[in-house]
């Protein structure tokens, strides 16, 4: 799927390009798509030069948490609620102790340990499956809230604002937060429906407790003038962070863990990290580059926002909306598209806000469901994609909504 649209990507951008030198009348086209090219493949680079030291330094503190056995305690944390929620595994089963493990990685943004943990989820979930072909409930049920995936801490997300000259990166962290949660809570309830799960008192409790949070600090955050929203929507955030790498460090040395061999031994990941990706940004970045250059992607905005407009609603939101169509088909190209938006609108603007909450709102569907289910041989996935789509929906109109109540009176 990502070759085909990374090859389109091109391909349109070539079409685009003939319209405008032969109808359009531009004849230094061609050498605006070859400018492009090469400025945006030195743009990747720069970027993830870049990151390596923030990267470092989110990665760093996370492997203290780790360390420290945060992870173990969100996962002790989350086993009732589990064992709940999935009731066709048994007691004990050790299926159950890798799905916590697996979405308390996720609640710390830990991406690295999370995805081989679910992959042994699904595994061991395998081995209860009477049909090997098809999905069964437990494993819809994982792979759905794993594709909403709610997420404490959007570090990737903090570090390309850092990057793109954000004046506060981390001012995203609260509508990001309410986008996830909307997308996580969609696609449980679209799940349980179709399973009919029992809700018994302590998923009652689990729910109601989350909900009430979040949807009380939104209603705090819409109560406020715009002028104090983001000024305290980043003081909050910036308090939460700070509060969590604290919490860390005392855990250490309360635990007598040595956090600064814990922190040099996940910075060096976070460099490796921020290296990996340099050819993910390059191959992205580039076709992006092209499509605008050729004014095709201008004329599909254009369009996107006269119909918006038409119907007697506020255009802004439709400069997320390439992030939000590239996001359930890949990551690596949804990212790109948010680096690309913050970099032709500013990493403050509403669009650059906007396509970093959307970004975080939930995570690439269909990237979970062939990793997940095709480590374990599934070809019938069932309503999973449904489920996932649905989450998708879910986050990005949330997303939309917070965009407007913390960033909307900012042009």
């Amino acid at each position: 799927m990502l070759n085909l649209i990374w090859i389109g990507f091109f391909l349109t951008a070539f079409i685009c390009a003939l319209f405008q030198f032969f109808i359009g009348g531009q004849p230094d086209i061609f050498a605006k798509l070859m400018k492009a090219g090469f400025d945006n493949a030195k743009l990747a680079f720069e970027i993830a030069l870049g990151l390596t030291g923030v990267m470092s330094l989110w990665l760093g503190i996370l492997k203290i948490g780790e360390r420290v056995g945060f992870l173990d305690a969100l996962a002790r944390l989350l086993a009732p609620l589990f064992a709940r929620l999935f009731p066709e595994v048994p007691p004990g089963h050790p299926a159950l102790g890798s799905i916590t493990m697996n979405m308390a990685a996720n609640l710390l943004g830990l991406d690295n340990a999370a995805t081989p943990i679910g992959i042994r989820a699904m595994t061991q979930l395998q081995t209860l499956n009477p049909d090997q072909n098809t999905a069964s409930n437990a494993q819809i049920l994982f792979l759905v809230i794993n594709a909403s995936s709610i997420t404490l801490l959007p570090v990737t997300i903090f570090t390309y604002r850092a990057q793109l000259g954000a004046a506060d990166p981390t001012d995203v962290f609260i509508p990001i937060l309410i986008a996830t949660y909307c997308s996580t809570l969609a696609g449980f309830a679209f799940v349980a429906a179709r399973q009919r799960i029992r809700l018994d008192p302590v998923i009652w409790a689990w729910i109601a407790g989350l909900t009430l949070s979040i949807g009380g600090l939104a209603l705090y955050f819409a109560g406020l003038p715009p002028a104090e929203m983001a000024a305290t929507s980043s003081l909050l955030s910036n308090f939460l962070l700070l509060a969590i790498i604290i919490a860390f460090l005392v855990a250490a040395l309360w635990r007598k863990v040595n956090a600064y061999e814990a922190f040099i031994e996940g910075a060096k990941e976070g460099f490796q990290t921020a290296v990996t990706i340099i050819p993910y940004l390059v191959a992205m970045l580039v076709a992006i580059g092209l499509l605008r250059a050729s004014g095709a992607l201008a004329m599909a905005m254009e369009a996107a926002a006269h119909l918006v407009t038409a119907a007697g609603f506020d255009a802004r939101w439709v400069d997320g909306l390439p992030t939000m169509l590239m996001k359930p088909l890949s990551g690596s190209g949804a990212r790109a598209m948010m680096i690309e938006t913050m970099q032709s609108s500013g990493a403050d603007s509403f669009a650059g806000r906007l396509a970093c909450i959307i970004q975080g709102s939930t995570e690439t569907t269909f990237y979970v469901l062939a990793v997940y289910f095709g480590a374990v041989g599934i070809k019938r996935v069932r309503y999973a994609v449904a489920g996932g789509l649905i989450a998708d929906l879910a986050g990005f109109t949330a997303a939309v909504v917070g965009a407007y109540i913390f960033f909307g009176s900012a042009h």
